[in-house]
């Protein structure tokens, strides 16, 4: 494994999101409320780029005291991202499909160190599996 500096923290926005490309991978690196999330821009169901689609406030349903749906709305606080490809949406805090928990992200480790934004990718020998849980196929 190395450690790859991608720049300041303070170039990112609050939302934002920036694509790395490596030799034979792209890392997706995102900045949620002075958080960051860093995802092999891999989508688990047909291997799309997943990372590169539009970023969305998570549907949720209302609901009243007695449980009865007052309509959707969108999330005020969870951020989604959406492949491009098939529409397959990942958290962006967990990478994780709100409907399949099977399908997920790869995450990549991320931290700010002195002010820079550093992301631990695999070494040009290394191996990168793609996926990290099983194919995910939709009937």
């Amino acid at each position: 494994m190395r450690d790859v500096d991608i720049g300041a923290a303070s170039d990112f926005g609050d939302p934002d999101r920036k694509l790395i490309g490596f030799d034979r991978f792209e890392v997706a690196v995102f900045k949620l409320s002075d958080e960051f999330f860093a995802y092999l821009n891999h989508c688990p169901h047909m291997g799309g780029p997943a990372c590169q689609g539009k970023i969305i406030a998570k549907v949720e349903e209302d609901l009243a005291e007695d449980c009865t749906s007052r309509g959707m709305t969108f999330s005020k606080t969870k951020l989604h991202v959406v492949c491009p490809w098939h529409g397959f949406e990942f958290d962006i805090r967990t990478g994780v499909h709100p409907g399949n928990p099977k399908a997920r992200l790869r995450k990549i480790q991320v931290r700010v160190i002195d002010g820079s934004v550093v992301i631990t990718v695999p070494s040009h020998e290394e191996h990168l599996p793609l996926m990290q849980e099983a194919d995910i196929s939709v009937s």
